[in-house]
């Protein structure tokens, strides 16, 4: 790959250094002076380039990497051409990103692009409202009255945070977000075009049509929770929405009104969560799930692709299909289909038909 010009290289860091920052072994001593700048995957990774591998498939990329470091658990070490210096850690993936984010601080959150420092003359800013020092506000943002931003959040050029709204400390708000009767805690991370607390989907069947429901509830969004973008998540009817503390929803993700996610979850592209679901901690879904209103959804549920929710899943289980059962029934089910499909492909005479 060409010189990225989006995300420039680390000015550089000694292996040593590397390893200490994430808690790891660096196996042989006499690399430890060997400068890294960057990351990279193993298919292409050059001198200066810190890779890492899970598994024994990666044998034979190996065979031609030219990293100047590889992070890998020790049943995996034996692995190394002799000439890459290995750093040894118990959770490779994580310490990966870790280097990642050492190496792209600036890769981590939305950035500020028009060079303000400060507040924008553009911007709109209520008198009301009370900003801490330290706030950077962009071009044609708006800032309703009585909101309140925590120092060091950066407001994103053309976004909104309507009146009343609570934003913590060190949050980042996206260039063209909107944030409407929600309280944000700190560390946040609302990337560019989502939507929060904006009114649920709620109607009674009427003599003359649907009659809306008002919704007069919030969204509680606690520390550390990252938001992608594009996603919607909707105020409550009369409860609050409530995203649990370093949770992470990927993009165009909608949840509805009364939604209530546990702590550390993490829920992949186009997830759809009907109203009055509540799922509990660690919980991860995996992209293009549809989950039904009401429902509860334990802890630590892992949820594969595709699936439709229908009914309450018991804590700590894996589930797939639709509706969505315990994952290797669902995989049983697959495979006795696909056993038939192949079946009736066939002649009597054992041909394949046309």
């Amino acid at each position: 790959m060409e010189q990225n010009v989006f995300f420039l290289p680390h000015e550089g860091l000694k292996l040593a250094e590397l390893a200490e920052f994430l808690g790891a072994e660096l196996v042989n001593s006499d690399y430890a002076n060997v400068i890294v700048r960057s990351v990279a995957p193993i298919s292409r990774a050059r001198a200066g380039d810190v890779c890492y591998i899970l598994s024994r498939r990666s044998r034979d990329e190996l065979a031609t990497c030219q990293a100047s470091a590889v992070i890998c658990d020790k049943a995996l070490a034996d692995l190394v051409p002799p000439h890459i210096p290995v750093i040894l850690s118990s959770n490779p993936h994580a310490a990966f990103a870790m280097a990642g984010g050492l190496f792209y601080p600036a890769a981590l959150r939305p950035v500020v692009f028009s060079g303000e420092s400060e507040i924008a003359p553009s911007a709109v800013i209520d008198p009301s409202a009370k900003l801490e020092k330290g706030v950077i506000v962009e071009p044609m943002a708006v800032i309703g009255a009585h909101a309140e931003i925590g120092e060091g959040t950066r407001i994103g050029a053309h976004s909104i945070i309507g009146p009343n709204v609570k934003i913590g400390r060190d949050c980042s708000i996206a260039a063209g977000a909107s944030i409407l009767c929600a309280l944000l805690g700190n560390g946040v991370i609302i990337h560019n075009g989502a939507r929060i607390g904006q009114d649920g989907f709620g109607y009674a069947p009427g003599p003359r049509g649907m009659i809306k429901i008002v919704q007069i509830g919030r969204v509680i969004i606690q520390d550390n929770v990252e938001i992608g973008a594009n996603t919607t998540i909707d105020r409550g009817a009369m409860d609050d929405t409530v995203i649990g503390e370093g949770t992470k929803i990927d993009n165009q993700v909608q949840i509805g009104h009364n939604v209530q996610i546990g702590r550390h979850c993490a829920i992949v592209a186009q997830v759809g969560i009907a109203g009055s679901a509540k799922i509990g901690n660690g919980v991860q879904i995996g992209g293009q799930v549809g989950i039904k209103g009401h429902v509860t959804i334990g802890d630590g549920v892992q949820i594969a692709a595709q699936s439709g929710i229908m009914t309450d899943l018991a804590a700590g289980g894996q589930y797939g299909g639709t509706p969505a059962r315990p994952l290797n029934d669902y995989l049983r089910d697959v495979a006795q289909q696909m056993s038939k499909t192949k079946l009736r492909g066939k002649k009597p005479g054992g041909e394949q038909n046309d």
